[in-house]
């Protein structure tokens, strides 16, 4: 006669499958503007940027959560139950990649983010006016903020830069463009000029390069010994006297 085998269940287990059937049932989720997946959102400097987040599948009030990157939002009373929104006005450049994200406060495990997607035209700053000494080394820095990123070229006189191999090194990060000249030279001495352009508009600094005489450098050592000399005379010109004296 064949034996029946019993399957044992664990205590407890029937409670954690209808509870998780429950969820997947439920299908809970969260929605910001529609999306309910993080998506980016583009903006321009200046406008507004209105963000709703919405509860579905949800058969209880439930209370949301923003973020705006690590820090939580203050939000009202009224705007926070099943559904809230935020807005940003106005939207500024220091907005650029910042995200938003909305949970839900009692598993902060559900949510859904927005990344804004802020465009604007190169925006330069650097120091305008350089004095450098002849034969020693400067670096002309130029500082861009722009999205989406910029081409920079680099003129002198408002004329084209001839980069001159050993002498003139070009740096470049996504916010920060550099011409180094090693040794300047009078010639060196003029307007350096910073174009960025992008598809937004284009941005541009000038660079007054003024290039100084270089000034006598005298050597310690010589100092010293010339120091040590005229004080060993003095001392010797004044034992001479004393002698003389006493011998009066």
């Amino acid at each position: 006669m064949a034996q029946r085998h019993r399957l044992t269940i664990p205590y407890g287990a029937p409670v954690l499958a209808i509870s998780f059937l429950a969820c997947v049932a439920t299908g809970l989720e969260l929605s910001i503007n529609n999306h309910a997946a993080d998506f980016p959102l583009s903006a321009r400097p200046g406008s507004s940027v209105s963000l709703s987040c919405l509860v579905h599948n949800s058969s209880r009030a439930e209370n949301l959560l923003w973020y705006r990157g690590d820090g939580q939002v203050g939000l009202k009373e009224g705007n926070k139950v099943n559904i809230s929104r935020i807005c940003v006005h106005p939207v500024n450049e220091s907005d650029n990649g910042v995200t938003f994200t909305c949970k839900l406060a009692r598993d902060k495990s559900v949510q859904v983010s927005v990344t804004l997607d802020v465009e604007f035209p190169p925006q330069l700053s650097g120091e305008e006016t350089l004095h450098i000494e002849e034969e020693k080394d400067v670096t002309l820095t130029c500082n861009s903020k722009s999205n989406p990123q910029a081409q920079t070229t680099w003129y002198k006189d408002n004329g084209n830069l001839t980069l001159q191999q050993g002498r003139h090194e070009l740096r470049q990060t996504s916010e920060v463009f550099q011409l180094s000249i090693r040794k300047v030279q009078k010639s060196d001495n003029g307007t350096y000029t910073c174009v960025v352009e992008s598809s937004l508009g284009k941005g541009t600094k000038d660079f007054h390069l003024i290039i100084e005489e270089k000034k006598p450098v005298f050597p310690k050592e010589a100092v010293i010994t010339a120091a040590v000399v005229v004080t060993i005379t003095i001392f010797f010109g004044i034992v001479a006297r004393k002698d003389k004296l006493f011998k009066v």
